[in-house]
Order: C-alpha cells, then structure tokens, then sequence
C-alpha cells in the first residue's frame, strides 16, 4: 500500500467567489478549465497538463465558507517554469508575492494568495 502523487485539492465557495478562484486560477496561476463529471454540485476542474488538480465545487445554499481565515492549510505548491516571465505576468496583473530562494537546490519561489485568502507557491528549478 503506497501513496504514488497527490491526485488533486478541492476548493468550496459561493458561487461569485468560486468564479474569482476559477479566474485567478486561470489567469494568473495559468491553469485551465477542462472536462468535469456530471456532478450533483456546480464547479469547475482546473488542469496543468493533461491533470485536473485543483477542482472547484459550489458550495450548498445552507452552508457557510469563510475565506480569508487561518488554519492548518497554508499553501498548495505548483512547479513551474520560465521564472521571468511569470514575475512580468504577475508584475502585469498587479498581483503582489513574495520571491524567496533555496540555497541548497538553487530553487526559486514566489508566494502570492489567491481571492479567498489560500497560499500559492510557484516553484521554479534553474
């Protein structure tokens, strides 16, 4: 019995908070929209490649999602590539992140949260 990769992550809001996610995600993150089941809930699965791994769901009309709260989540990481053009793009949009640097690895990061509060890291190798 073996965890062979993490499949996906799940995000639940209202729905104009939903679309805001489906948008930044797209947008800014550069992830896109792609086949999704027929399911009970309305939402959205947004793909890197050929992999649906963040997937959208509209939360039910009794049920109550804070953003922007603190809890044991702090961020969903994404491996990336061409570092500079991704800091223009963010630097274009006007989103505001935070770069650091692994010395050890020679990685890059930037760190930016997305519009319900979520941690994002994009992780860039040399």
């Amino acid at each position: 019995m073996n965890i062979l990769d993490i499949d996906h992550y799940n995000l639940r809001a209202e729905p104009e908070l939903l679309d805001k996610l489906r948008d930044f995600y797209c947008s800014v993150v550069g992830l896109r929209i792609g086949k999704r089941p027929n399911l009970r809930s309305s939402g959205y699965w947004l793909y890197a490649g050929n992999k649906a791994v963040l997937h959208l769901s509209q939360a039910k009309p009794d049920e109550i999602r804070q953003a922007h709260v603190n809890g044991t989540f702090d961020h969903v990481a994404f491996s990336c590539s061409d570092l500079q053009a991704f800091e223009l793009h963010l630097n274009r949009l006007g989103i505001q992140y935070r770069k650091s640097q692994i010395a050890d690895t020679m990685q890059t990061q930037l760190f930016l949260s997305d519009p319900a509060g979520n941690g994002v890291e994009l992780n860039f190798l040399p």
